[in-house]
């Protein structure tokens, strides 16, 4: 009389009933719910996380700005520091360049006042000679030697 999938369907539907009644609906809703309240939670969890992470990207572009406008502060005040202390050499250079040309100077005007008494007492002396061989030639006796003896020395006192 009533073939097999009338069966079937009378016996799905009462399974259905069945489960309708124990309420298996409810726990397959609850359990859905369960799962999309924890889906639900694990997207705001990773949405807390991408803005936390932001922020901390965002403070390291800010801190790392920082660092680069630091160190560039700090080469250029290298670049300060080296020319400062180029031009202090500089000084220092042109400073002991004039002390040793100064000493230089002083050390020729010494030399050539050396020399030129050295040609005075030589030609003093020579002038001292000359004159003795003159005088001797030329005066005799006591009073030329007395003559001679005196002209010699006020000749070397004025000449010296």
């Amino acid at each position: 009389m009533f073939e097999a999938e009338f069966w079937v369907a009378v016996a799905f539907l009462l399974f259905v009933l069945l489960l309708f009644y124990v309420g298996a609906h409810k726990k397959v809703t609850d359990a859905l719910d369960a799962r999309s309240a924890a889906i639900k939670a694990e997207l705001d969890e990773a949405r807390r996380l991408r803005d936390e992470a932001e922020k901390l990207l965002a403070e390291y572009k800010r801190k790392q700005g920082e660092a680069e406008r630091e160190a560039q502060a700090i080469v250029a005040e290298a670049r300060a520091e080296a020319e400062r202390v180029a031009a202090e050499a500089k000084t220092k250079m042109e400073d002991f360049v004039a002390r040793r040309t100064k000493m230089a100077e002083t050390k020729i005007g010494q030399a050539e006042a050396q020399a030129l008494a050295d040609v005075r007492s030589a030609a003093a002396d020579a002038a001292v000679a000359a004159a003795e061989t003159i005088l001797t030639a030329s005066a005799k006796g006591k009073v030329a030697e007395d003559l001679i003896a005196r002209g010699i020395a006020d000749v070397k006192a004025k000449l010296n």
